[in-house]
């Protein structure tokens, strides 16, 4: 069992910054891949970033390319999304979630992939 707590959303301007993170607890994190999904009011749950649990792959839907960075730090059993640049349209909970993986590089997209997901981090961004 994985638990994952996500932290460090909030209200932010447009042009701003914001940096997620999401702390693991149970098993061991480090064979883990690691991704962010988020949810906008009335759409669907959409990927925003991957990392594998290596941290040497990671992916990104093409909407927030350039702008959001994933990361992780074994040590500390912890995934991090630094988001910059953010638009009115970064706007959603943004959850964490974590599949076991058999090979280092390994990346998931799919939320159907997750194994384990936190309970969310609200981050609105203002015009």
């Amino acid at each position: 069992q994985v638990q994952l707590v996500e932290s460090g959303g909030g209200l932010v301007q447009a042009g701003g910054s914001l940096r997620l993170s999401c702390a693991a607890s149970g098993r061991t994190f480090s064979r883990y891949a690691m991704d962010w999904f988020r949810q906008a009011p009335g759409k669907e749950r959409e990927f925003v970033a991957a990392i594998s649990w290596s941290g040497g792959s990671t992916y990104y839907s093409d909407s927030v390319k350039g702008r959001l960075t994933i990361s992780r730090d074994n040590a500390k059993n912890t995934v991090y999304l630094q988001m910059n640049s953010l638009k009115t349209e970064d706007t959603a909970v943004y959850y964490c979630a974590a599949a076991g993986a058999l090979v280092p590089e390994w990346i998931f997209i799919m939320g159907e992939e997750a194994e384990y997901w936190g309970q969310g981090t609200q981050v609105t961004v203002s015009s």
